[in-house]
């Protein structure tokens, strides 16, 4: 890239980065320091503000780079992470969105914990918590990493690294200094930023091809060497059976795993009632489908303009095709329209990153202090401000993303974000149903759901082709590969349903009625709700 592409993207990443401080700094006087304000911003934030801060949420790195870079190299396969995404939200609005904003106070342990011993289930749900955001930050640091790589014009493992460490960095500060009411506003900021970016290169895409979606298809066909194969199932994931089930698997996870998601739980207690939680997810709905329906045209787009080829040799991975492609209907690299378009699409792709991190450490912050200190800490000891807690939290889980972000630098970030919703699917999800619609359901089912879908999850990915065994994976000096599927959820999430089945069947303790029927009460009417 040239110099004018490096300085104006710079500035553009410095304004960002200026003006989310600012709100940072604003907000951190104002705050009152309760764990409340910190966690859930006071629970002040209206349907539309916390519909568009979800939908910032969750429009994350995975989606504007990982998938459409995946539609510009694979095609029709490309398609099936929108699909599943996009999907999900029918799960969050119809089981969970209302029922969660009425149980819980702060995370997912609140709402388990209201009917079982408080203890072992707030260890089990926040260690899985925190894995689950581990894994989804670890797919921001790639992107962030990939970005930062192709605005210096190079694949530079020096700069990568340092900008991991710069994300991680900036992530800590956004959460520590101002909690949830700085994290919810950054993430609004970013998602008008990202619609209206993703608005303006559809429409140049389109005028590009006349408005003719045909041809479109049809020349990004022709530039992928696959002819009709790329418009067609199976370019990806239908080359045998092992790919045919890793689709399944992918599936099962994206779909199931939005609901189990930590960052997009604790959303819903930003707002004041169950009845504003369900119209946040109304609005995210209408926001996120519409940012999937151009993300396709942006993949085809990629592919019949770039050149998958292109795309390929900038990053393997695919996940630098948006930005080539802004380069491209810019103008073209040297091109004053090409280097003005190219710096802000990067520039919104940072702030995207930087939006959705912010996110997830301070679910994940919330997770240890709420649950694991609170419940871990020793009996008569002087307790410490859970707040303060959750902000050492921030700096402890930002080192470990950090670290895990230069391991998978190389792997596709909206790939990455699937290993995420696969444990979040196999581990939270069964938990959250079976807390909010099994009468039966006891503490020991509930350890037992956690643990067995998240450790089943993790053993089967530290298994797979994506950490050993493959030249793509981790450590490819390595073959630990005994699981043949990239995507452990096909396994791990019926495993994380039937454990927490058979956890409860053979229990010895009675499962509670009359906790049951004051949190389905409370569920479904907000009596008593915080």
């Amino acid at each position: 890239m040239t110099g004018e592409h490096q300085t104006l993207a710079l500035l553009l990443f410095s304004a960002f980065v200026a003006v989310t401080l600012a709100i940072t700094t604003w907000v951190s006087r104002k705050r009152r320091g309760s764990a409340e304000e910190f966690y859930a911003g006071g629970r002040l934030f209206s349907p539309m503000e916390n519909g568009f801060a979800l939908a910032g949420d969750y429009m994350s790195a995975a989606s504007f780079l990982g998938v459409t870079g995946l539609i510009a190299l694979f095609g029709y396969d490309g398609l099936l992470y929108v699909v599943g995404f996009l999907v999900a939200w029918l799960v969050v609005l119809f089981l969970v969105a209302e029922l969660v904003r009425n149980c819980g106070r702060f995370t997912l342990a609140d709402v388990v914990a209201a009917r079982m011993r408080e203890r072992p289930v707030r260890i089990a749900a926040g260690t899985s918590s925190v894995t689950v955001s581990v894994l989804y930050l670890v797919a921001q640091m790639v992107g962030a990493g990939s970005l930062v790589a192709l605005l210096l014009g190079g694949t530079s493992e020096a700069a990568r690294a340092w900008t991991v460490i710069g994300v991680g960095a900036l992530m800590v500060i956004y959460v520590s200094l101002g909690g949830m009411r700085a994290t919810t506003w950054i993430q609004i900021v970013k998602a008008v930023l990202l619609l209206g970016g993703t608005i303006a290169l559809t429409a140049l895409v389109l005028m590009r091809f006349h408005g003719d979606l045909d041809r479109l298809l049809l020349t990004a066909a022709e530039r992928s060497g696959h002819g009709e194969a790329f418009l067609a199932p199976g370019l990806k994931y239908g080359g045998d059976w092992t790919a045919r089930f890793d689709f399944i698997s992918l599936g099962l996870a994206l779909v199931l795993g939005t609901a189990g998601l930590p960052h997009i739980l604790s959303r819903f207690y930003t707002v004041p009632t169950a009845r504003a939680a369900r119209r946040s997810v109304v609005w995210a709905v209408g926001l996120i489908g519409g940012f999937y329906l151009m993300t396709i045209v942006l993949g085809f787009g990629a592919a019949a303009i770039v050149g998958p080829d292109a795309v390929r040799g900038s990053n393997a991975a695919g996940n630098t095709a948006v930005p080539l492609l802004a380069l491209d209907l810019g103008g073209g690299a040297g091109s004053t329209g090409g280097t003005v378009l190219f710096a802000i699409v990067a520039a919104v792709a940072f702030a995207t990153i930087l939006a959705v991190v912010a996110g997830i450490t301070l679910a994940s912050s919330a997770s240890v202090a709420h649950d694991l200190y609170a419940s871990l800490r020793r009996r008569g000891g002087k307790p410490r401000s859970e707040v303060a807690v959750a902000r050492v939290a921030a700096v402890g889980v930002g080192v470990v993303a950090i670290v895990l972000g230069l391991l998978a630098r190389d792997l596709n970030v909206a790939f990455l974000v699937g290993l995420a919703f696969a444990v979040a699917a196999s581990a939270n999800l069964p938990v959250l149903l079976y807390s909010l619609f099994w009468r039966g359901f006891t503490t020991r089912g509930a350890v037992w759901a956690v643990y067995g879908g998240l450790v089943p999850a993790v053993v089967l990915v530290v298994l797979s082709p994506v950490v050993s065994g493959s030249p793509d994976s981790l450590f490819p000096g390595v073959d630990l590969q005994y699981f043949p599927l990239q995507n452990p959820g096909l396994v791990s999430i019926p495993l994380g349903f039937l454990a927490g089945w058979l956890g409860t069947v053979t229990a010895s303790e009675v499962p509670d009625e009359a906790k049951h029927a004051e949190t389905e009460v409370r569920s479904l009417t907000g009596a008593g709700a915080a």
